[in-house]
């Protein structure tokens, strides 16, 4: 594990290095408290760091505080290393985000325990943070798919709506429906049609853009939520997907299974007043047109339906 050590006093620093380094651990040093605040505050910062009081820049205390409120994870903790022996001087450090001290000149059997404990505390925080993102995937992703559920979906959609009107930008949705998704229940069974899911979720996925959203709306429907679409765009956008989908192949016993896809478009803008269910309804409208105009194709919405919605 790395830990770093920031002490301005060489020989202090050099005893701290020496020690560390013989019980296993990977030390960076710091030889004021600016250059730690680099260290700490950077994307690879270590996950422990053991910090002398008084420095020059920025004292430890100070640089706890920075840490907390710029850093709050993944956690960092710190081991305060002073020489003030006033009962007031400690618990001002550990207010200021410290999680344990050790009294200068240091005892190493005293760190050596102190570090240890920090360890087990990180490699506890570690596995309450696992339990924490998994419990999130299980509120907000679809089990089959991996997709953004319906409810996770639509607050994207709601929140990316909100921004769009703040500032004055446009915003694409996606309305996909896969086509005679029954017939390939009802020939190659439900697992196949799970396939055929999964592997349509793949291709849409993989074909948009690093800040779009994709969710499964319901059954074999997906929302696809386009971030400063216009109209133009999002057909575009639209039509790359359902380009990707008809390449989707499914092998059955029989002859594989070719997948294709209705789409249709709705734009919000800074003059749209439509809230987030009436632009799905517009969706939702041009989709069923693509439907009836033979399916495996794209529909933008017209101002016909905008008025009749």
């Amino acid at each position: 594990m790395k830990v770093l050590v920031a002490d301005d006093e060489p020989v202090s620093r050099r005893l701290l290095e020496s020690s560390l380094n013989r019980w296993g651990y990977d030390v960076l040093i710091a030889k004021d408290g600016l250059e730690a605040s680099q260290i700490l505050l950077s994307p690879d910062a270590p996950k422990m760091a053991v910090l002398d009081w008084m420095m020059p820049g920025i004292d430890g205390v100070e640089l706890c505080r920075e840490i907390r409120k710029y850093r709050p994870e993944p956690y960092i903790y710190i081991v305060m290393l002073t020489g003030k022996r006033g009962q007031d001087d400690v618990i001002r450090g550990l207010e200021a985000g410290a999680d344990d001290y050790v009294r200068k000149p240091f005892d190493p059997a005293e760190l050596k325990v102190r570090l240890r404990t920090g360890k087990r505390i990180l490699y506890l925080q570690e596995h309450l943070i696992s339990a924490r993102e998994a419990l999130r995937d299980q509120a907000t992703r679809d089990p089959l798919t991996g997709l953004w559920n319906r409810a996770a979906i639509l607050d994207i959609f709601n929140n990316e709506l909100q921004r769009t009107r703040r500032e004055g930008a446009s915003l694409g949705i996606v309305v996909v429906d896969i086509d005679h998704f029954k017939r390939v229940n009802d020939t190659h069974g439900h697992q196949k049609g799970d396939e055929v899911l999964c592997s349509v979720s793949q291709a849409m996925a993989e074909s948009t853009r690093r800040y779009d959203s994709v969710g499964r709306y319901g059954g074999e429907e997906f929302l696809i939520v386009l971030p400063g679409c216009d109209e133009a765009n999002a057909v575009s956008h639209a039509e790359r997907l359902r380009a990707a989908v008809s390449r989707v192949s499914v092998e059955t016993d029989s002859a594989p299974i070719q997948s294709t896809v209705s789409i249709g478009v709705a734009v919000a803008n800074h003059n749209t007043h439509h809230d987030a269910f009436e632009l799905i309804e517009r969706a939702d409208a041009a989709l069923y047109r693509a439907k009836r105009a033979g399916r495996d194709r794209v529909e933008a919405a017209s101002e016909l339906e905008t008025a009749s919605v």
